[in-house]
């Protein structure tokens, strides 16, 4: 049957952890019900998949499971979902002209993976070259962890990164490298525990074979305190 066949390709789809678009796939109604509603739906929906599973949700331990995971998915890990979280990224004028790459690393990413909801952990490492503006530190970090913060794939999370940062800097010369562990990947299917996942974005002069050497080594620097 027709069903079944889209069924098939759907699940080859997200086992080969393939995207479809740059943008976090979003319904016109995204924001139609509040928080605390969306917490209301998915709380029955966790407990629902629970009783099916065969679980005793009078226990002590599990009764609050669905609340718990209803309150996380809404306000932790999903929260970047929401537009009102997206961080102000002030800028400021580069009065110093420093007129070299700016690299922040070694920037903690946790994130969703979209096809099965298992964790993506591992570190983005980020970088400009100021076009008469700079941004503050913490800002590019705060950056990542908003679009992390969603059901993504890596590909799409390095675009996304390097595409606001262009609009907040107002230049092409952004670049980004994530290397992860999907959990998708290390937990189950073929379980490969030891994998990552590198993917990169250059952007501007990041292109030029030359600058985009210096950012790879840069990154590649072992900072000890």
């Amino acid at each position: 049957m027709k069903f079944d066949k889209d069924f098939e390709d759907f699940d080859a789809l997200g086992n080969e952890h393939i995207g479809t678009s740059q943008d976090t796939p979003m319904r016109s109604d995204a924001f139609k019900l509040t928080n605390d509603e969306k917490i209301d739906i998915i709380k029955d929906d966790v407990r629902h998949i629970m009783e099916t599973l065969g679980l005793d949700l009078s226990d002590d331990s599990l009764k609050g499971t669905p609340n718990r995971v209803a309150k996380m998915f809404v306000k932790e890990i999903f929260g970047g979902l929401d537009p009102d979280k997206k961080p102000n990224a002030s800028t400021f004028e580069n009065k110093y002209k420093y007129g070299e790459m700016l690299v922040e690393k070694n920037i903690t990413v946790y994130s969703t993976c979209e096809h099965h909801l298992l964790p993506i952990v591992g570190r983005a490492h980020v970088a400009y070259i100021s076009n008469g503006t700079v941004v503050g530190l913490s800002k590019m970090n705060r950056i990542v962890d908003y679009f992390a913060k969603r059901p993504q794939v890596q590909e799409r999370l390095t675009i996304q990164i390097v595409k606001e940062l262009q609009e907040v800097l107002d230049t092409k010369d952004v670049a980004c490298v994530i290397d992860a562990k999907h959990l998708c990947v290390n937990s189950r299917g073929i379980r490969d525990i030891e994998s990552s996942t590198v993917t990169s974005e250059f952007g501007g002069k990041f292109k030029d074979r030359a600058t985009r050497r210096e950012f790879l080594d840069y990154i590649k620097l072992d900072t000890q305190f």
